[in-house]
C-alpha cells in the first residue's frame, strides 16, 4: 500500500491499482476480497442483467496458509483455464504458433504448493530468479518485466472511439437486454473525458458486445 500510495501521483496505472486495493481492503470476507481484486468490475451483478455473484470455490480439505494459499488455490482452478490459459490458447493456435507452458507442468506444480507461502508470495518471481541465476546472466534474469499491453486508453479516446460508441448505444444496450446501461455508460463518460481510467472494465463489455454482432 505504501508502495501504490508513492507511486499513484501523476501515474495512471498505479492510482488504478490503489482503488483496486482500497475496494479490496473494504471486502467483508476472502472470497469477497479475492473477486474485488481479480473482477474488472466490482459489482459483475450490478451490470449484467439477471445475473448474480456465483458462490466461491471451496478450499480443497487440509490446504495450509490461510487466506492466501486459498487464493492461489482458486488462481489455479479458475484464473487459469478460465482466462489466461484460455487466450493464449486461441491467440496461438489462431496463428499456427504453438505455445508450451513449462511451469505448470505437474511436477513442478505439486512441488511448489508443498513451499511455505513466505517463499511462494515473495514477489518479483523471486524462486524462479534464483533457479535461473545458476544458468543465464543476471543481465537476463533481474530485468524488469516487458509487458504486452495493448494502448487501450489511447484507441477507446481515438481511432476506437466512434466504433465503441456504437456498441454502448443506450437503445441498443436496452434492446439487446444483457447489460444495465447506466454503470457502463457512466464509466464511458468518465474514460472519454479523461476523469477516469475504465479500459479494462469498458473492454470486456466492448468484446462481448462486438462477438453479438458478429454471431448473435
Amino acid at each position: 500500500l505504501a508502495r501504490a500510495l508513492r507511486l499513484a501521483p501523476g501515474r495512471p496505472r498505479a492510482a488504478r491499482r490503489l482503488r483496486t486495493l482500497a475496494g479490496a481492503i473494504a471486502a467483508p470476507d476472502g472470497p469477497s476480497f479475492h473477486r474485488a481484486l481479480t473482477s474488472h468490475w466490482r459489482d459483475p451483478a450490478g451490470v449484467l442483467v439477471g445475473a448474480s455473484e456465483p458462490p466461491a470455490e471451496p478450499p480443497p480439505p487440509g490446504l495450509p496458509g490461510g487466506l492466501g494459499a486459498w487464493m492461489l488455490y482458486a488462481d489455479t482452478v479458475g484464473g487459469l483455464p478460465d482466462r489466461m490459459l484460455t487466450k493464449v490458447d486461441r491467440a496461438s493456435m489462431g496463428v499456427g504458433l504453438e505455445v508450451r507452458v513449462p511451469l505448470l507442468d505437474r511436477r513442478v506444480v505439486e512441488y511448489v504448493q508443498e513451499l511455505p507461502m513466505r517463499l511462494r508470495a515473495r514477489r518479483g518471481k523471486w524462486m524462479l530468479r534464483r533457479v535461473l541465476r545458476e544458468y543465464v546472466p543476471p543481465a537476463l534474469t533481474d530485468r524488469p518485466k516487458s509487458g504486452f499491453t495493448p494502448p487501450l486508453d489511447d484507441w477507446l479516446r481515438g481511432p476506437l472511439r466512434e466504433w465503441a460508441e456504437e456498441l454502448l448505444d443506450e437503445r441498443r444496450l436496452r434492446r439487446e437486454g444483457y447489460f444495465r446501461p447506466e454503470p457502463i455508460l457512466a464509466r464511458w463518460r468518465e474514460q472519454t473525458s479523461g476523469a477516469r481510467d475504465w479500459r479494462h472494465p469498458l473492454w470486456s463489455v466492448l468484446m462481448f458486445q462486438a462477438w453479438l454482432e458478429a454471431w448473435g
